[in-house]
């Protein structure tokens, strides 16, 4: 694979697992460095164990960081991280500090129908998954590129548009964070393109958290999704025999940290304030 993205400095948020981890793989294949950002500290161990491997396996210069990105304190502790970290590899080019990429995966979600919506879960949603982003590009625009070549990739949701019942809250925060996505392609137009992409189910952790009544909810749209189809000798037989059970399979994460490696690169420059859709056609038209 080309290493279309030798030497350059990304931040992931959520970086430690799920759909941030394929994301690492895929930007470190291509050269990339990374500071792999995580909340939690049952995360710890997942974060460093993926660092070293990145860091052996792809020749990269690879580091983690624990902040809770909805804060201005956290947002800051993962620039001052960067600072030290790039300073660490490129000792005599410190003074050329600069954020080449920021992908902004972490994010949360607490379904619930309209009458049994809560305050607290409520604002902590917005909270992670809006002001979380804003407050890192913030604190990252002073050392984005300037000649357009950085990229910001905002990982939104099809529950932005799908109206998915018991989704007021996280439907609500993935439409805001394309609506930012398009103000920042205008805002950082000579830093950095902006782009958001859509993801639909994916397999991982946070989907293993849908309940039965969800995920009959959202079986009908599976069905009717193409790339969810599921494929004799191609898929594992736990997948096939899932997706029988709920209308199709789930994306790999791999699948759609691949879309985000494709807007990572040069190729892409010619997108931003997009909303990409990266669902195997479950969402064709933004």
């Amino acid at each position: 694979m080309s290493r279309t993205l030798e030497g350059k400095l990304g931040i992931i948020t959520g970086g430690s697992r799920g759909i941030g981890a394929s994301i690492a793989e895929n930007l470190a294949s291509k050269g990339c460095n990374l500071l792999l950002n995580y909340t939690s500290s049952s995360s710890t161990s997942t974060a460093t164990s993926l660092a070293s491997h990145l860091s052996s396996t792809h020749q990269i210069k690879c580091t983690t960081v624990q902040g809770d990105v909805g804060t201005p304190e956290g947002a800051q502790s993962i620039i001052s991280a960067a600072k030290s970290f790039f300073s660490e590899y490129s000792p005599q080019k410190e003074d050329d500090f600069r954020i080449d990429i920021i992908v902004n995966n972490a994010g949360i979600a607490r379904n619930a129908l309209l009458p049994d919506v809560k305050v607290q879960d409520f604002t902590e949603t917005y909270r992670v998954n809006v002001l979380g982003p804003l407050l890192l590009v913030q604190a990252a625009q002073p050392f984005l590129p300037n000649d357009r070549s950085g990229r910001v990739i905002n990982i939104s949701s099809v529950s932005s548009s799908t109206g998915f019942v018991t989704q007021s809250v996280y439907g609500g925060t993935k439409a805001a964070l394309e609506a930012m996505t398009r103000t920042w392609s205008r805002e950082l137009a000579e830093n950095a393109t902006v782009n958001a992409i859509n993801p639909g189910p994916v397999e991982g952790p946070m989907y293993k958290t849908n309940t039965p009544e969800f995920l009959a909810g959202i079986k009908g749209w599976i069905m009717h999704t193409p790339g969810m189809a599921p494929r004799e000798g191609v898929d594992d037989p736990e997948v096939i025999a899932d997706a029988k059970e709920n209308g199709g399979r789930n994306a790999y994460t791999g699948e759609v940290a691949g879309i985000v490696g494709m807007l990572c690169g040069p190729d892409a420059q010619w997108c931003t304030g997009q909303v990409v859709c990266a669902n195997g056609g479950m969402v064709m038209l933004h």
